[in-house]
């Protein structure tokens, strides 16, 4: 059968296409189609040009709005890569003082979001992640005949469904380094599935971070949903990298560290792990396209920690490291 796909817009400017296909690599988006407003008035500029005619639909070109397009599968993992090209495209323009890089909006084709969403529910199946976890939407049952646990996440505009690889590797790393009774950090929870799933395999409680506050309010729904007790699960929203108050707030020692974000987020992030994890504790990082595995992975161990485990699958990685301690 042949695969289907949705095709998405990006509206920016001449000087933001670079760095919104900067980003959209490290969240996964292999190739694009860009349209730039700036090429075709120097197109049409060329002195040395003997145009007689040009097409008035090329005319109009000069006066479009910089596009970067790129194609998404129509299945789970394209609806997940929707979900991150979003939030990506909110913290881009949140830092975008002056405005400099146009509206960041993505559009999808010929196709109303609301039904796209709607759709996309049918791509989301129970998913048996590792030994002991089964993933699932709501609206599925589950028999229960093979015990495993079961974890309860719809997809929401919070990346993280258990779908995507990159959340899948970190649930697989972190179910072998549960014994029980830990305090678990989730930095960039998203939909708070990986301390969520830590809390159900044995984890004792857990704290889960993201920058934008729908992910903190979708998280706080998500535990409630999987019946965990409000004082075992806290929600913040904020930038931990830039906001000490935030930093001071959430800092403890923890067992282990959750952090499912993009390469140069979690380089930003580096230093910041030793302060928050005991001597000996595990730091689990995922989200990164294994051409910028090496860049990650060095950054880390600068900061004390030993790689001990590495998940790779189709181009992503997930890896477990130990925190030297001093």
């Amino acid at each position: 059968m042949a695969m289907e796909w949705t095709e998405v817009n990006i509206y920016t400017t001449t000087e933001g296409i670079d760095i919104v296909c900067s980003e959209l690599t490290d969240i996964g988006v292999k190739g694009f189609a860009i349209k730039d407003a700036e090429d075709f008035k120097e197109f049409l500029e060329n002195k040395n040009g003997k145009w007689d005619y040009i097409d008035d639909d090329l005319m109009g070109l000069s006066h479009c709005e910089s596009c970067v397009t790129i194609y998404l599968p129509c299945n789970s993992q394209g609806a997940e890569m929707l979900i991150a090209v979003k939030s990506m495209l909110t913290e881009l323009k949140k830092n975008d003082i002056g405005n400099v890089y146009g509206r960041l909006e993505a559009e999808l084709s010929n196709i109303r979001e609301e039904d796209w969403a709607n759709n996309w529910k049918q791509y989301f199946k129970p998913l048996k992640v590792g030994e002991r976890l089964l993933v699932k939407p709501s609206w599925e049952n589950y028999d229960g005949t093979d015990n495993r646990v079961v974890l309860e996440i719809d997809p929401a505009s919070s990346f993280g469904t258990g779908q995507h690889h990159t959340t899948r590797l970190c649930l697989e790393l972190l179910e072998k380094s549960l014994d029980g009774g830990e305090k678990v950090l989730d930095l960039g929870c998203g939909s708070g599935i990986l301390s969520i799933g830590a809390i159900l395999l044995g984890a004792d409680s857990a704290v889960a971070v993201d920058i934008e506050e729908n992910a903190a309010v979708t998280a706080a729904e998500n535990a409630q949903k999987n019946s965990i007790p409000k004082e075992k699960y806290h929600t913040y929203c904020g930038n931990v990298i830039s906001d000490s108050e935030l930093a001071d707030k959430i800092d403890s020692k923890y067992d282990v560290i959750t952090a499912n974000i993009v390469a140069d987020v979690l380089i930003a992030m580096s230093p910041l792990f030793s302060r928050y994890l005991k001597d000996e504790g595990i730091l689990i990082i995922s989200g990164i396209i294994i051409e910028r595995m090496n860049e990650v992975t060095d950054a880390v161990e600068n900061a004390g920690f030993i790689i001990k485990e590495e998940n790779v699958k189709d181009g992503w990685a997930a890896v477990k490291l130990i925190h030297k301690g001093k």
